[in-house]
């Protein structure tokens, strides 16, 4: 049996077999779950991508910002799942007018592009979920230390600073229903969204200097099974909280 047994796990982001959602989602059928995937625009992609999980799972069409598919996602996934112990936010997009040392001069238009598909969809993929969750579970996102300003990273980083303020309210609201809030802020890894931050390569390298315990960046399965750990039922009394798994470097000065 494994952590996961029996439990249904919604798990969005999901690019390639390079992203985190990947190889969260491979770690939870691992370790017992049943997943369903969500996807965005290249959908067809995303269900190839799929194919190379140990079990295939279905994938369903979200974008995060379309009230008509966050209204309509309950009834698609109770197609496949009777209900849901667990999400997986997986989600940021920013303009490139919002990153690259352009932060004193992008519009506010794209700030809010950043802020609602970053921030905002938190709670928007929390509540769409909730008709799934009458017996309580986790949702689980995927944040990137916002406590410093990074190369480069600019309003995706006050997004992400958003996405822990927007946990911390969600754990308080959604608490009393039983469904836990927590963070992974994991180290840099070669994604396609990192790939797509300029400057990225400018400060990866921090982390295999600071890093107590070492850090790959082409290796997603601890940030992976941090995700699963909270999934599961071992952080029973969690929630609101920033697990950071990045070999130790948030905690070392440099």
């Amino acid at each position: 049996m494994g952590i996961l047994d029996g439990k249904r796990i919604l798990v969005t982001g999901v690019l390639t077999d390079a992203s985190i959602a990947f190889h969260v989602a491979r770690v939870a059928q691992q370790e017992g779950a049943t997943v369903v995937l969500t996807g965005f625009g290249r959908i067809s992609l995303v269900q190839r991508i799929a194919q190379r999980l140990p079990d295939p799972p279905p994938v369903l069409e979200l974008d995060v910002t379309d009230e008509g598919q966050l209204a309509s996602l309950a009834s698609r996934a109770r197609e496949h799942v009777d209900g849901l112990d667990g999400v997986v936010h997986s989600i940021g997009n920013a303009p490139q007018s919002a990153l690259g040392g352009n932060f004193l001069h992008t519009p506010w238009e794209d700030v809010a592009a950043a802020l609602h598909t970053s921030t905002y969809s938190l709670k928007a993929l929390a509540v769409a979920a909730l008709p799934l969750m009458s017996a309580g579970g986790a949702v689980v996102g995927l944040d990137f230390d916002a406590r410093v300003a990074w190369p480069g990273y600019d309003w995706m980083g006050v997004a992400k600073a958003g996405l822990e303020s927007c946990a911390r309210y969600l754990a308080r609201d959604l608490g009393p229903r039983g469904i836990r809030v927590n963070l992974v802020s994991a180290g840099p890894l070669r994604t396609m969204a990192a790939r797509s931050i300029p400057g990225f390569g400018d400060f990866q390298g921090l982390w295999e200097k600071r890093a107590p315990l070492g850090w790959n960046l082409s290796d997603p399965e601890p940030a992976a099974r941090g995700c699963v750990a909270l999934l599961s039922d071992w952080f029973p009394a969690t929630s609101g909280e920033i697990v950071h798994v990045d070999g130790g470097a948030h905690a070392i000065g440099g």
